[in-house]
């Protein structure tokens, strides 16, 4: 394990105390090879897309120095995997946690993920997630079947992801065949995936795209931040497209479709145009941005603070072509109740004037 001076040593911009998960020194016969794929063969157990997740988070580096997941291993470099927390035993173990399958056959599950519900165990979150619910859900079908899944093989499992206080849909792969082809479906950009939110402030507008590159801010490492490329080439580009569903005083109710699927995309992209997620503590959004500056518009707006105390943004539409069959796949969901609720308040405050 290196310590928070040795890492200060090797570069001024990591300030944190980083931990070393795994280090290595490539061999001199090595050829040109992008780390990320250097790394998913010689790291057992880890997917590349791991990798490069960990790459933009700016935890691989290359003697001494952050590197993009591109960047080109040569010979008798020293490659680095660091964490910003101690390792942990991620060992997924079955708890019995309720789960909604909205579709399931032999390939594929979908189920409709309640908000506050951590989907892969992290730093802070090593239990009560959905990976173990989702153990649960298959050891007890096991009993049935005779059909055994673990999801320690990460062959199989969660083709995507959404945010603990995100409801709505989500896709699982039964087999390693399927969740291939369906993760080429998502690198390609052929899934269609929309979300609803409701975001600060109106738009002139009925609909519009954001553009913006994606990096962890490089002052709080919890979020992220529109960057220009030429200023942080670990950015990764990103493409929102919005359209307005329906309008309230001082709250817009949005469609938004993905183009790509960074982590807290929406989110980042709704702020970054004046329009932060309403209840969303991390980007802003749990402040009276709009209204009126009255007494009685404060607390309707703590009130709805107190109904849905978590950014207001849900999965709602999932389309796919099924692994096996070839057949398009195509689901929606409902809102989650505290969602529901919410926008049932702001439309009789948009009548009522409360």
């Amino acid at each position: 394990m290196t310590s928070s001076n040795d890492i200060e040593n090797q570069a001024d911009l990591q300030e944190e105390e980083l931990f070393e998960r795994w280090r290595c020194q490539v061999d001199k016969g090595q050829t040109p090879l992008r780390v990320d794929k250097y790394l998913t063969e010689h790291m057992a157990g880890t997917s590349r897309n791991r990798i490069q997740t960990a790459a933009d988070a700016g935890n691989v580096w290359v003697n001494g120095k952050a590197v993009n997941s591109n960047y080109k291993v040569k010979p008798l470099d020293t490659i680095q995997v660091l964490l910003d927390h101690e390792p942990h035993d991620f060992t997924i173990q079955p708890e019995d946690i309720p789960l909604t399958v909205v579709y399931e056959d032999d390939e594929v599950l979908v189920i409709n993920k309640p908000a506050g519900l951590v989907v892969h165990p992290g730093h802070g979150n090593y239990e009560h997630t959905l990976l173990n619910a989702l153990a649960f859900y298959f050891n007890s079908q096991a009993a049935r079947s005779g059909r055994t899944l673990d999801m320690n093989d990460p062959s199989i499992g969660l083709v995507h992801r959404i945010d603990k206080d995100t409801s709505g849909l989500l896709l699982v792969a039964k087999t390693p065949e399927a969740k291939t082809n369906l993760a080429l479906q998502f690198f390609e950009h052929s899934t269609q995936r929309t979300y609803n939110a409701l975001v600060w402030g109106t738009f002139r507008e009925d609909e519009g795209t954001v553009e913006g590159a994606l990096a962890r801010d490089t002052r709080d490492r919890t979020i992220y931040k529109v960057y220009d490329l030429e200023d942080n080439p670990l950015a990764k580009p990103a493409v929102t497209h919005w359209r307005v569903l329906e309008r309230f005083p001082y709250v817009t109710l949005v469609e938004c479709r993905l183009e790509t699927g960074r982590t807290h995309q929406i989110r980042v992209h709704m702020k970054h145009i004046g329009h932060p997620l309403f209840a969303d503590e991390k980007y802003g959004g749990m402040e009276i941005l709009k209204g009126l500056p009255t007494q009685k518009y404060r607390q309707f707006i703590q009130n709805c603070f107190a109904l849905c105390p978590r950014q207001v943004l849900h999965a709602k539409t999932l389309g796919f072509v099924h692994p096996k069959t070839g057949k398009e796949m195509f689901f929606d969901s409902d809102w989650a109740t505290d969602m529901q609720q919410l926008i049932d308040k702001w439309r009789n405050y948009g009548t009522s004037k409360e």
